[in-house]
């Protein structure tokens, strides 16, 4: 991973693709690298930012009207000029670029060097290039049935782009494990690993599957499989608009997607939810209902912010719907041998749709026979279409590294899952389902005056800057939002923080409490309230600082608090929506004082497309 771009048309390639690699920054990376092709071809890639790149290549000759770029994330080399993308083959046929890991290179190019091929980099991508050409130069075939057979040698995930020098009419992509989007337009083709640098030249678009391998020429495209199998390319129409990927004036994409919650919340209940009859409707659901309401059992799998809304999802099946919830690390569940029933109902949670991991657990708990649904943000993506049935976020676009809304939005799908399931086995009354609506529809109005209170929590994060440790403590709801605060502020201030249920503090983390250790407590009136009173006033008696989320008008924590960071009444099973908000902002303002790349922060990426 981390980004691909490509063009082939009568344009100039390289405006498209340098604009692409700036559209693609906010997946994270380590180096960036273009190649343009005008009777040859031209290479120039660099250690840093794509702003790098452009200084590098200012000045120099790069006309042409087919290229490929990318943003690496380094897995096999460290970040350099040398290991940066793209890679060209020891006879200089191929150039090519790579999102994912080839598992097998290492065996691969022990028996490439036998044959008298030298290596420059470290990378498995190098690996690959030169397999290809291989193939090609001993087989004297084309540079398609060359990228196919070497490709069907290949373990593991790629998402590439080739260039041959030969054939410089063409450019050929393939995908396996790792996403490609192509956009189509007039006699032009463009090719990216998400829909941000397509959107604004067209909004036509072919999402390959796995095995797909497309040669495409600037008036042409013939879709195969690696296997040679002839696919017809389906064309989809994107739903993302160029101004959903702008600041917008926010200074940052963070602060700018914190700020949306309202609206990407009202989005993902729009159309599903109505009160004039007070009704919840979740159609991608339909079809799977009847086994739903059957399972015995639910497995929520999800990584990061994802497993956290998982973990809010557990209560909420459990409360409303009394049914048995597991919630599982998706890299640990593929690897743990789990027991998967086929009356098991298993939700997939990601915002990209391709998380590597959880794709994994999907085939795994599909093969087991489970009905496999999944919570994604990304349509086209490749979770939906793996999947039984299942919902999309409409959370819009996050660039932001760091997830933020898309954890309210999968939070309020899990919501209004477990109300309809909840209704439909009995065990919510009409009336407790008619209030329960109602509320949800006005949980945007109240994260609205949650947001107008950012200039406290500035001023909070404005003493708290330079501390070196957090402790956040919930309990019941407010323990995975004690998580996902912990977790947002190790993201992107670099500040160890780590979360816990508050009834846990007195069997460990109690020890780490003093004078200059920050804890938040996330305390909003609930059946816990008076737990989680005397677990304040256990911090306090060490002397350790509490920032505690509570409800509009406490009075008792009030007293007992350094701080307080009020949050409007609700009902329960909202909750987490509006507690995580004040967190999500403090953790930005702590990360801006520090001076940190809050939308990029080091060493993470958007997608991760690879295990």
């Amino acid at each position: 991973m981390c980004g691909i771009v490509g063009y082939i048309g009568d344009r100039e390639a390289y405006p498209v693709l340098i604009n692409g690699l700036k559209r693609l920054e906010y997946r994270g990376y380590d180096s960036a690298g273009i190649s343009v092709y005008n009777g040859k071809s031209v290479i120039y890639k660099k250690k840093g930012k794509v702003s790098d790149l452009e200084k590098f290549v200012s000045g120099k000759k790069i006309n042409g009207k087919l290229g490929i770029g990318h943003t690496r994330w380094a897995t096999h080399g460290e970040p350099n000029d040398v290991n940066a993308h793209p890679h060209v083959s020891f006879h200089k046929k191929f150039i090519l670029i790579h999102n994912g890991i080839i598992e097998n290179y290492a065996r691969l190019r022990e028996r490439l060097e036998n044959r008298g091929i030298k290596f420059v980099s470290e990378t498995d991508t190098e690996v690959l290039v030169n397999l290809i050409e291989y193939i090609y130069e001993k087989g004297n075939v084309s540079a398609e049935i060359a990228v196919r057979l070497a490709l069907s040698k290949v373990v593991g995930a790629y998402g590439l782009v080739i260039i041959c020098n030969d054939e410089p009419d063409k450019l050929i992509a393939a995908r396996k494990g790792s996403p490609l989007v192509i956009g189509v337009g007039n006699e032009e083709y463009f090719i990216a690993s998400d829909a941000t640098p397509i959107v604004e030249y067209t909004k036509s678009v072919i999402y390959l599957n796995d095995n797909d391998v497309a040669i495409i020429k600037k008036d042409e495209l013939v879709l195969k499989t690696v296997s040679n199998n002839t696919q017809t390319p389906r064309i989809q129409q994107l739903d993302l608009d160029i101004g959903d990927i702008d600041k917008s004036g926010y200074e940052h994409f963070m602060l700018k997607e914190i700020f949306e919650q309202p609206r990407s919340i009202l989005d993902t209940f729009r159309g599903r939810v109505s009160n004039k009859p007070v009704d919840l409707r979740l159609g991608g659901l339909y079809d799977v209902m009847p086994k739903i309401l059957k399972a015995n059992r639910i497995i929520i799998i999800g990584c990061g912010t994802s497993w956290h809304a998982g973990l809010v999802g557990e209560y909420l099946f459990e409360d409303l719907a009394r049914v048995s919830v597991e919630v599982e690390y998706a890299s640990e569940f593929r690897y743990r041998n789990p027991i998967i029933n086929k009356d098991d109902i298993v939700i997939a949670i990601s915002q990209s749709g391709e998380t590597a991991d959880t794709l994994a657990a999907i085939k795994m708990a599909r093969e087991a026979g489970a009905i496999v649904l999944g919570i994604c943000n990304v349509v086209g993506s490749s979770i939906p279409r793996e999947t039984d049935g299942g919902v999309y976020t409409h959370a819009g676009p996050e660039i932001g590294v760091a997830s933020t809304k898309a954890f309210t939005a999968q939070v309020t799908v899990l919501a209004m899952m477990a109300i309809i399931v909840g209704k439909e086995k009995g065990f919510i009354s009409k009336e407790q389902h008619i209030d329960l609506i109602n509320e949800l529809i006005k949980i945007p109005g109240k994260i609205e005056k949650i947001l107008s209170q950012d200039s406290k929590f500035k001023e909070i994060a404005s003493l708290y800057k330079h501390a070196n440790n957090f402790l956040y403590l919930g309990r019941g709801y407010f323990f995975p939002v004690a998580l996902e605060g912990a977790l947002k502020l190790k993201e992107i201030s670099y500040i160890h923080a780590e979360g816990y249920p508050a009834a846990e503090m007195k069997h460990g983390p109690i020890a780490l409490i003093d004078e200059k250790m920050p804890v938040v407590v996330i305390a909003a009136k609930d059946s816990s309230y008076e737990k989680i009173v005397s677990n304040i006033q256990e911090v306090k008696a060490r002397n350790g600082i509490v920032i505690a989320v509570v409800t509009e008008g406490d009075k008792v924590i009030r007293e007992l608090a350094d701080h307080v960071l009020e949050i409007p009444e609700a009902n329960i099973v909202f909750s987490a929506l509006l507690a995580v908000i004040p967190l999500q902002l403090l953790s930005y303002h702590i990360a801006v004082m520090r001076g940190c790349n809050v939308d990029q922060p080091r060493n993470l990426a958007k997608s991760v497309t690879v295990e």
